[in-house]
């Protein structure tokens, strides 16, 4: 028998055998109807910490500690559970009398994982505002470090991701989550997603090892939750960072055990993990395994920029270490012959005293500061950051003067020159860990690039006239001095007779965001890199003449009255000092250059609709990690290491709407135009090893088009079953039939890709419309995906509107307005938004039946259609509203049942059928102006009880006046404060009735 789309408690069932006979987990039952549910349950924890050997009085003291930080709720989610972990992670610190030492309580055996005591729990029914019952917790010691959230194979993995996501809020059971370690989702086909708390959905993360496992899920089960490793991860690989909480990947991972093998033998190596893929953190694991795991460790740390050696010291702290920044190379020998400080930043070029890394300086320094007697202290690690470029003889020489019994570990984020590779691996050693950029893209770490080449072409007009002006000019010099101009002249000539080149490739760019998706919307931006600074100024006096204002300039240039010494001259015109001059102070309009540059990158980080373009040339092309940024636009002769980080800064994940980071390349760096093959990494990469940049780059309408193709034959294939393809076809496929109650919710994964794959067709459509020919397409296939995009997004409105989702799956609109103006819709085509963010239940009851005219033409014109539209509509309204009023909701179901049953008979017209569902409608939004209820019940909360209490009304007003006396705030999901409200409403509660189910009823109310 098939198992395709088996249902999800069979794959539950699966998986919680799995963990009892292929994980020797213990099985503590399902726990949907046990009370009292929670993250620290005690009578597993209690029988643990007395098996190791700890006193009544200390057991007591450390749950009472670790209780409190879980349940106090003041506190955000974050912070409570960083708080947690650092009990879990350094133990209870506890002291056993007044008086006497404190004494360090460990909840888990880090030491000897199988000493601890793993058991799972499945339907984990957990009280908060909102009752909610994960799949399955896995508990350690009783105390819970994981959920998963399991789908049925056809249900795709990003909702149980969302349903971790929901679960979390605060007013939800955000409590349960205090100690959770891993938030996991997953299914047979796609396998686990493992997350952390409040771990958003793009960046949930998918491990990949070898396994003979041949299903998905169940491998990646078996090799994120066997004992050993998951308290390894949890103990070495997890971090705070910045307000983030991180878990590692499988190449950090696997990065770092390698590393761990490799210092253990005193050997060194290089560790090679592609631009945006971690490394820093990469870094910061391996030394904090180092400080506990090898006796008198030490590890100076090696950066050539401020942003790294910063970010650095900032993620250290997340995981309580403090690193200490050396501020010359006489402090970083002082601090190397003493033991105070066993964790080293040094930073490269402040050395140097240049605001580039200046290695020779910095070499130098080392040596002159040495003192006769040094000898550095400690068993000594170095790591030396970016070591394709701070590798350097002199460096490395100097390095190994000083520290010849230390082991030095390069890190790098690009691959090795073919002529440097030897070099470094006789410095540093042989690779340790390599993960290219291929396969960070292939796991969706990093995104993808799109390469396209724009020609600008540049002509002089008139070399004869320009040959006359310089004669002119320099009438009066010496023989010897004009030739010195003339050399001069030669490299400047390009720059100023530039400045129509300037202005087509501005315009080029403003064109861009004018029509480009990301750039057009304001959720994405770009960067242009200029060949010089004043080039970059020039670019952005052009793009102020032609008032786009959000933008600046960030290099190294700062401008002082002594950077403009010596350039007046009396003629007219401005030096290109003199301009650059001019043009920063007019930009930093009064600020420091810091506070400008950090409130500009802040901006364009953080609101990029503030702050669309960054005009560089040097600064911000490495190091600096914009999700934001989505085009690269390069106005500069760049190649190897330089140019390979440049174009990383467009390939970070930031939501659905940025698939891939685009080059836009002016100078044909990649030599495409001369390249039929299109091998991009040819010549500006031609110094790299083959395989050490292959799929770096793509043509970018070959891989256009095939995004449009795929995209086109998905959406074909999820219809395909539809037959005829009519609207109340295509309805009864993604809604069902509005006389089955459960259809609605069984269909709406169907829906939910609806949505998606249409997301996804208009998108690669309008990403390749104005260039269609160009990409191979002849003009009947033009109009074909034209008229075929247009009939899947008026599907996809008819779905919406019929389903009740219009407003509830609006996640999956952003931006396309734009795009369907743009590309899709033609003038006679209906507005998309005709329901005026209204649903079709709120035009019922504002407009009667007027609002069917709001309805999408393929519904309207069908009556059935419509009927089913309106029932499925109500159907979700009554399904949401029902915990609020269960009574009074389950009788408005059946009313609708009847209703339905009603004309499917064809017992009643339809103008009559309109009028009663009309009427249904009204009850159901507004139950306070039936006549059902006595005048003094005058609140929804009033109305429920009465209606859930045997309809007597004296209760129903008792029982509000006792919820509102003794709730306090934030009740919701706060244990102690609902147990409060519980204990007075039992105290007049009636025999026959639960105080739990009143309870929820109560929660459930807006009022309260």
């Amino acid at each position: 028998m098939s198992n395709v789309g088996q249902i999800e408690r069979i794959t539950q069932k699966k998986v919680v055998q799995f963990f009892e006979l292929g994980l020797k987990y213990d099985y503590l039952g399902d726990w949907k109807d046990r009370a009292e549910n929670g993250n620290i349950e005690p009578q597993y924890l209690i029988p643990f910490l007395k098996k190791q050997g700890y006193s009544d009085t200390l057991i007591t003291k450390a749950i009472d500690k670790l209780t409190k930080d879980t349940i106090d709720m003041g506190k955000s989610l974050y912070d409570a559970n960083k708080d947690t972990y650092s009990l879990l992670r350094y133990g209870v610190k506890v002291r056993p009398d007044v008086g006497e030492n404190k004494e360090t309580v460990w909840l888990i055996d880090w030491e000897k994982p199988t000493n601890n005591h793993f058991a799972i729990a499945e339907e984990v029914t957990v009280s908060g505002n909102h009752t909610k019952r994960p799949d399955i917790v896995i508990y350690v010691n009783g105390i819970a470090l994981g959920v998963i959230e399991l789908k049925r194979s056809t249900v795709g993995v990003t909702e149980g991701i969302r349903q971790n996501l929901l679960n979390q809020e605060k007013d939800v059971i955000g409590s349960f989550y205090t100690t959770m370690q891993f938030v996991m989702a997953g299914n047979d086909t796609e396998g686990l997603r493992y997350g952390t708390i409040e771990t958003s959905e793009k960046y949930y993360l998918q491990w990949k090892e070898n396994s003979d496992e041949e299903n998905k899920l169940l491998k990646h089960i078996s090799q994120l939750c066997n004992k050993e490793r998951f308290l390894e991860l949890i103990h070495d690989f997890i971090v705070f960072d910045k307000g983030v909480k991180k878990l590692c990947r499988h190449n950090q991972y696997f990065g770092v055990k390698a590393a761990q093998e490799r210092v253990q033998k005193r050997e060194g190596g290089i560790i090679w993990h592609t631009q945006g893929s971690g490394k820093s953190l990469t870094m910061v694991w391996l030394t904090k395994w180092l400080r506990e795991n090898v006796d008198d460790a030490r590890v100076l740390i090696i950066t050539d920029r401020e942003e790294l050696d910063s970010q650095i010291e900032k993620v250290f702290k997340g995981v309580q270490e403090d690193i200490y920044r050396t501020t010359s190379g006489r402090d970083l020998i002082d601090t190397l012959n003493q033991k105070n400080e066993w964790l080293i930043g040094s930073l490269v070029h402040k050395f140097g005293g240049k605001d580039e890394a200046n290695f020779d300086a910095f070499a130098d320094e080392l040596i002159h500061s040495l003192p006769k007697d040094f000898k550095a202290k400690g068993n000594l690690f170095v790591f030396v950051d970016e070591c394709h470029r701070t590798q350097s003889g002199s460096l490395n020489k100097a390095m190994r003067q000083i520290l010849p019994n230390a082991v030095f570990v390069g890190f790098t984020g690009t691959p090795l020159l073919k002529k440097d590779k030897q070099k470094s691996i006789e410095i540093f050693g042989s690779y340790i860990h390599t993960y290219k950029f291929d396969e960070a893209v292939n796991d969706k770490v990093v995104l993808d690039l799109r390469y396209e080449a724009r020609d600008v072409e540049q002509n002089i007009t008139s070399q004869s006239k320009i040959d006359q002006w310089f004669d002119s000019k320099t009438r009066g010099l010496t023989d010897i001095a004009k030739q010195k101009l003339k050399r001069r002249w030669g490299t400047m000539q390009k720059v100023l007779s530039s400045q129509d080149r300037l202005n087509r490739i501005v315009d080029d760019i403003l064109m861009d965001f004018e029509i480009k998706d990301r750039l057009q919307n304001g959720t994405g931006n770009a960067m242009l890199v200029s060949g010089s600074i004043y080039q970059a100024c020039r670019y952005f006096e052009i793009f102020q003449q032609k008032g786009f204002k959000r933008c600046a300039i960030i290099t190294s240039y700062n401008p002082t009255l002594q950077s403009i010494k010596d350039e007046t001259t009396g003629e007219e015109g401005y030096t290109e000092k003199l301009m650059q001059y001019e043009t920063y102070k007019k930009m930093l309009d009064g600020k420091t250059i810091e506070d400008f540059e950090l409130e500009a990158k802040t901006k364009f980080i953080e609101e990029p609709a503030q702050m669309k373009l960054l005009i560089v040339v040097d600064k911000l092309l490495t190091g600096f990690d914009a999700p934001s940024a989505t085009y690269l636009y390069i106005d500069k002769q760049m190649r190897d290491h330089g140019l390979f980080q440049a174009i990383c800064r467009v390939n970070r994940l930031d939501g659905e709407s940025k698939e891939y980071g685009y080059i836009i390349d002016y100078k044909d760096l990649f030599k495409s135009l001369e390249n039929s093959i299109n091998d991009y990494t040819k010549e500006a990469f031609g110094e790299f090893e083959n395989d050490d940049v292959q799929g770096l780059l793509d043509n970018r309408l070959e891989k256009a088009k095939e995004r449009l193709e795929d995209a086109r034959e998905t959406i074909k294939a999820l219809c395909e079953p539809v037959f005829p393809q009519t609207t109340i076809n295509f309805q009864r496929f993604f809604c069902g039939k509005s006389e089955n109650k459960d259809d609605l919710k069984n269909t709406e994964p169907l829906r939910v890709h609806l949505y998606k794959y249409t997301v996804s067709l208009i998108r690669s459509y309008a990403n390749i419309a104005n260039e269609m020919e160009e990409a191979g397409y002849s003009v009947s296939e033009i109009e074909t995906i034209k008229q075929e995009v247009k009939f899947y997004t008026n599907l996809r409105d008819e779905i919406e509107k019929a389903s009740g989702d219009y407003i509830d799956l609006k996640r999956f609109e952003p931006a396309m307005r734009h795009l369907i103006d743009s590309y899709i819709r033609a003038e006679e085509s209906e507005k998309i938004s005709a329901f005026d963010d209204l649903s079709l239940i709120q035009l019922i009851v504002e407009r009667g039946e007027e609002a069917i005219e709001s309805l999408p033409e393929g519904i309207r014109k069908d009556k059935e259609a419509v009927a089913e539209t309106i029932e499925n509509n109500l159907r979700k309204v009554i399904i949401e509203e029902a915990p609020t009023n269960p009574r009074y909701f389950a009788n408005m179901s059946v009313i609708l049942d009847e209703l339905i049953l009603e004309r499917k008979r064809e017992a009643c017209d339809y103008k009559r059928y309109l009028q009663k569902i009309i009427e249904l409608t009204n009850r159901v939004t507004r139950p306070n102006k039936t006549s059902e209820y006595p005048n003094i019940l005058d609140t929804n909360a009033k109305r429920a009880l009465y209606d859930n209490l045997g309809k007597d009304e004296a209760l129903a007003i008792l029982m509000d006046e006792m919820v509102k006396y003794n709730k306090q705030a934030d009740f919701r999901g706060n244990r102690l404060k609902e147990k409060k409200i519980k204990i007075a409403i039992k105290h007049i509660m009636p025999d026959g009735y639960s105080v739990d189910e009143i309870f929820e009823i109560i929660k459930n109310q807006n009022e309260y």
